[in-house]
């Protein structure tokens, strides 16, 4: 399967950290939404499929407050990886990054798992420890207690494994 992410495999760190990506980002906003969508890279908090909510430049962050009165929760999230307006800032610095374009957006994702000491466990496909180490960072993961929808661990390694990634042995040498 050809990955969405637009980094390359060489830049990301691997097949497996593109594969990983594209697991979040379908985890995040959904096989619809991203399809009705610039795969997700345009995508403001709040989107759906029937109303998608598209920023049209990636020149910044979109920076729009989007509030949500039933859950009591206001949000900047947007891109690929529904990152917030104020991490953008932070990250834009620090990756010395020019725009928000779909290769910084998966450059922000990659230095976010890099942070959390994930990136070694995805490289040698060893994703649920992964994903436990990045769960903080993206609500849809399980365990991520945000009180949104969280995605199972196996929808998420048959995604992972869909977008090519592979698993690390789970057997045992005899």
């Amino acid at each position: 399967m050809q990955s969405n992410a637009r980094i390359s495999p060489a830049e990301a760190g691997g097949k497996n950290v593109i594969a990983f990506l594209d697991m979040i980002a379908l985890s995040e906003l959904g096989p619809a939404l991203l399809a009705a969508s610039d795969n997700g890279y345009n995508v403001i908090v709040g989107s759906t499929p029937r109303q998608p909510v598209l920023f049209v430049s990636y020149h910044d962050h979109p920076r729009k407050l989007v509030k949500f009165p039933k859950l009591g929760i206001s949000s900047t999230a947007a891109g690929r990886y529904q990152l917030l307006a104020r991490y953008y800032v932070v990250y834009q610095k620090q990756l010395g990054l020019s725009d928000f374009s779909p290769i910084n957006q998966d450059r922000i994702a990659i230095q976010q798992i890099r942070e959390r000491g994930a990136l070694h466990l995805i490289q040698s496909g060893q994703i649920e420890a992964a994903i436990q180490r990045v769960r903080n960072i993206w609500a849809s993961l399980p365990g991520a207690g945000y009180g949104q929808h969280e995605n199972s661990l196996d929808r998420l390694l048959v995604a992972y494994t869909k977008a090519g990634g592979g698993l690390a042995s789970t057997a045992q040498p005899a």
